[in-house]
């Protein structure tokens, strides 16, 4: 009786542990920005549309790891800052689809947007995935404006017509394109957060088809209340 009850004493210390380890209260972010002897980086969130610092970490010496730390209730979208000292970029600052859990971030100070792998959010890379299929419209959009250009040298009505013509379907297929995503992956946060940020003017039918494929969890979530919020303002300023 006393070795069941022992074995049962084990298997509780073990669960719980297990549960320790796997279920991290909050953000608990980790990386490594290669190259990055000196500086500090600041993570941070938008309240009332102003970037609030929620951490701040200062790198010395040849240590180029760090841990963070963050109260996290639920996905949302975070901005890490680097300062790099007395270096000047304009390549210092990254955005990331931030979720409760661990999450790792591997970069380098050379390259800090473009480096960087972020691992441990399904949201984050739902929004890479959107990102880079999104590329496209604007790789299309560059060049409408280098035609456009070209066409004020040596001005014709018509290729300005044409330009113009080509300049709205494109954006109609890029809006179409956001909505169908957003729609698609309703049980993630990510697609209330791309419906507000990609084509919160589009035709307010696709934001309403957008909010009808959200889950009850994501609708209830901060950027499934700010969807709902905006098509309520929208409809009362109609």
């Amino acid at each position: 009786m006393k070795k069941l009850a022992l074995l049962a004493s084990i298997m509780l210390v073990f669960i719980a542990c297990n549960k320790e380890n796997n279920d991290v209260a909050g953000l608990q972010l980790t990386g490594n920005i290669k190259g990055l002897s000196q500086g500090k980086i600041y993570i941070q969130k938008i309240q009332d549309s102003t970037l609030v610092i929620l951490d701040s970490i200062i790198f010395k010496g040849k240590d180029t790891n760090f841990e963070s730390n963050i109260a996290l209730d639920e996905p949302e979208m975070l901005y890490i800052f680097l300062d790099r000292g007395q270096t000047n970029s304009i390549d210092n600052n990254l955005p990331f689809f931030a979720e409760p859990g661990k999450m790792e971030l591997k970069t380098t100070l050379k390259q800090f947007y473009a480096d960087a792998k972020i691992t441990g959010s399904k949201n984050h890379e739902l929004l890479q995935k959107f990102n880079e299929m999104n590329q496209k419209f604007t790789t299309e959009n560059l060049t409408l404006i280098e035609k456009r250009l070209n066409n004020e040298f040596n001005f014709n009505q018509k290729t300005a017509d044409s330009i113009d013509a080509a300049y709205e379907k494109l954006l109609i297929r890029k809006y179409r394109f956001a909505a169908n995503f957003a729609a698609t992956h309703g049980e993630y946060e990510v697609a209330p957060y791309i419906a507000l940020s990609e084509i919160a003017d589009i035709n307010i039918s696709y934001l309403e088809e957008v909010a009808k494929k959200l889950s009850p969890k994501v609708a209830n979530s901060k950027y499934g209340k700010m969807l709902t919020k905006h098509m309520e303002e929208r409809k009362a300023n109609k």
